[in-house]
């Protein structure tokens, strides 16, 4: 079956970064215990990543690149915020490089990045850890299967056999 909108897909890939000088980072790999399962074409993943998959099937393999305009976009050096340290009493403060579940004015979830962390404040990086860098991925689709009603509903997939609970 050819991976198609409303699709749950579960598949294996390595994901790199490619530095300026051509080298690759490595970012993270999935596991033959845990594929990567998620919803195809509901707006979940990047556009240019579903695009890549479209009409691959189970045991395909493919290598791309992602530019970080078809990504993450490039790193807005403006893109920082200083927390009161007072935001910390309860939780404590949070070491330089944490991540930082943050919520927007509109409810929008984002992650920061803790830069550094003075008397007064926690400098925290608002761009999206991914922001400006060029991915590299190698994968193999492992299954795709229509999603069923309860997931279409739910927006996201239920696991490799739609039986997973949340």
């Amino acid at each position: 079956m050819k991976i198609d909108k409303n699709h749950v897909v579960s598949l294996h890939y390595t994901l790199n970064a490619i530095e300026e000088n051509g080298e690759k980072t490595f970012i993270e790999k999935t596991d033959a215990e845990n594929p990567f399962t998620f919803l195809y074409g509901v707006g979940m993943m990047l556009p240019k990543f579903e695009e890549h998959l479209q009409g691959m099937v189970a045991g395909d393999k493919k290598s791309f690149t992602i530019v970080p305009e078809e990504g993450y976009g490039d790193k807005d050096e403006n893109a920082k915020t200083e927390l009161p340290i007072a935001m910390f009493e309860e939780s404590g403060i949070p070491p330089v490089g944490a991540i930082l579940p943050l919520q927007d004015p509109e409810g929008n979830h984002l992650n920061a990045i803790v830069l550094e962390v003075t008397p007064e404040a926690v400098i925290a990086d608002l761009n999206h850890p991914m922001a400006g860098k060029t991915l590299h991925f190698d994968l193999e689709v492992e299954s795709t299967r229509p999603a069923t009603e309860e997931e279409l509903d739910h927006g996201h997939a239920h696991g490799v056999d739609g039986h997973e609970e949340h």
